[in-house]
């Protein structure tokens, strides 16, 4: 596996090798121990999932208020996404900078999305499948959400994305209060 730290302090694009031949492929999508001596020997993953979405949906910028932060490894299983995280740690030399990332089945990347990221993702095909690992539970009560309307860093048209309701009465990226 390739480690490779991206624009926003703490965030890795993940690259396995794909083994292919005429009955398909194989590969190593994740490995506790390169994990821990590459990236962070403190993550233990707790939860995994799995969501399908259509093309044009987005779901974010989401994260979880300590003390059930989520640190995530994400990556496509189907289809194409247009992977967004916005960093929220105010302490942090990229605090209020988005990135982004395009995953693909095709590839088999990933990403990891530390504590204090707002992670969120676009999809860019019918049938997109998105798979998670989180470091903590879900906890509903210290979820919240922050408008990617308020991102300069690239542009998306806002109009054609479906969204759902919570996503779309979160807060402004000026009026947030990082609790991390």
């Amino acid at each position: 596996m390739k480690f490779t730290e991206l624009d926003i302090n703490g965030v890795f694009l993940i690259e396995s090798q794909i083994y292919c031949d005429d009955r398909g492929f194989f590969l190593e999508s994740f490995n506790q121990k390169e994990f821990h001596q590459s990236i962070d020997k403190d993550i233990t993953f707790v939860q995994d999932n799995h969501s399908q979405s259509n093309k044009n949906v987005f779901r974010g910028l989401h994260f979880q208020k300590p003390p059930h932060a989520q640190a995530k490894l994400v990556r496509v299983t189907k289809g194409k996404a247009l992977d967004i995280f916005l960093d929220i740690r105010e302490n942090s030399s990229t605090f209020g900078k988005t990135g982004k990332y395009e995953l693909s089945a095709d590839d088999g990347k990933c990403l990891y999305i530390p504590i204090g990221i707002a992670h969120g993702f676009l999809a860019l095909e019918n049938e997109t499948h998105f798979q998670y690992k989180c470091s903590d539970y879900y906890h509903p009560e210290s979820e919240e959400s922050i408008l990617l309307e308020d991102s300069k860093d690239f542009s998306i048209k806002l109009a054609s994305l479906l969204r759902n309701k919570k996503d779309l009465e979160g807060i402004v990226f000026k009026d947030f209060v990082s609790p991390f």
